[in-house]
């Protein structure tokens, strides 16, 4: 999951992207409305974590050109406005839900979880593919009857490759969605933890059964030749 957070105030938003980061989340910050609205509207984001009182852009504009930009991005807004009505503009303007300042960091993440799994309902609530399958909702996987012990990184790989079954997924794509914009492109990270989640898959990179290379291009789930066959 990838998440963003924007907060002007950064000890608060680099202790909220330490904290989710230690959950297992992808994070990217920004400090201001407009820097913030450039960033939801130029990545893919599972979820929105977004304070009213911005500079550069308000919060409340920014929730509005990002619901009418991607609709089905997930908005928790945060907020120390006391006032009802300001909270309602902010839920009239596509908020799912918001979280009033000051608060503990415990309840954010049970708001980050409760929005996350009202949209996996609205998703595929069991991925499968074969005799693999997994449970977003759960964060469990299994390979026939055996559970497979992943890592938070490998489980998100594994769902991203559910999730686009067929399609190629590039190196990049996998950095974006599963890591932030501190991940380094130059790395290996992305072979190392495909490599690894393949041993766990007992999948060989020579004759594929689930994640095939597609050299110079990414990575491919589902469509393998010895899958095809089965």
């Amino acid at each position: 999951m990838r998440l963003l957070v924007i907060e002007d105030e950064p000890d608060l938003a680099d202790g909220l992207a330490r904290g989710l980061r230690h959950q297992g989340y992808a994070v990217d910050v920004a400090y201001d409305g407009l820097q913030g609205w450039e960033l939801a509207n130029a990545n893919e984001y599972d979820l929105l974590i977004l304070d009213l009182n911005l500079p550069a852009m308000d919060g409340l504009e920014v929730c509005r050109r990002v619901r009418a930009a991607h609709p089905a991005l997930l908005i928790l807004m945060l907020t120390a406005r006391s006032r009802p009505d300001e909270r309602v503009a902010g839920l009239d303007l596509g908020a799912d839900d918001y979280l009033v300042k000051p608060f503990h960091f415990a309840e954010l993440l049970a708001r980050i979880r409760a929005l996350l799994r009202r949209d996996m309902r609205v998703r595929a609530p069991l991925l499968q593919v074969k005799d693999l399958k997994l449970d977003p909702l759960g964060r469990v996987a299994w390979l026939g009857n055996r559970r497979l012990e992943l890592t938070g990184k490998e489980f998100s790989i594994l769902e991203y490759l559910m999730r686009h079954q067929g399609e190629v997924v590039s190196q990049e794509a996998l950095l974006e969605h599963v890591w932030d914009m501190q991940a380094n492109p130059l790395t290996n990270t992305v072979r190392v933890h495909i490599n690894s989640l393949r041993r766990k898959l007992e999948d060989m990179a020579e004759t594929p059964y689930y994640i095939e290379t597609c050299i110079g291009h990414g990575y491919r789930l589902g469509t393998a030749k010895n899958l095809e066959e089965t």
